[in-house]
């Protein structure tokens, strides 16, 4: 039955863009669940973004709701920047990365938020940034 102003299902219509009847991307859902967190600024908010596609990767990868059990106690003790400090200059890597690449959330790996936020960072966490990435992206791209 029509129901838009184009004489179609609204829920079929890319002009009326109209968003009830669908489902929230797993994108919308992440940067939702981070505006709860009321984070301070830009960084913080994109830290917290970051966190949640972690637990989205872990999730996906492990078949069940996993939560970033270790890492969030680490966000409280330390604070975001430190912590996500801690986390980049770790030498293992993180997990999630190919997981977040597989469900198109590579922007919101760790690294890729230290390098877009730099200047709040120390020059050792974005190097460790760089390399770590520059390694993953190399293994990804010969698989």
């Amino acid at each position: 039955m029509p129901n838009c102003i184009h004489g179609l299902d609204e829920r079929f219509c890319a002009a009326c863009a109209n968003l009830k009847g669908r489902r929230p991307t797993r994108r919308q859902n992440i940067q939702a669940r981070a505006l709860t967190h009321n984070p301070g600024n830009e960084v913080e908010r994109a830290a917290v973004e970051a966190l949640y596609a972690h637990e989205e990767a872990l999730s996906a990868t492990r078949g069940r709701k996993t939560r970033a059990a270790r890492t969030w106690p680490m966000f409280e003790k330390y604070g975001i920047v430190a912590a996500f400090e801690r986390i980049v200059l770790r030498h293992e890597d993180t997990g999630g990365y190919k997981a977040l690449v597989d469900m198109g959330l590579e922007d919101l790996t760790f690294e890729q938020v230290v390098l877009r936020h730099r200047e709040h960072f120390s020059p050792e966490a974005v190097r460790a940034s760089e390399e770590r990435l520059a390694r993953l992206q190399a293994v990804d791209v010969h698989a």
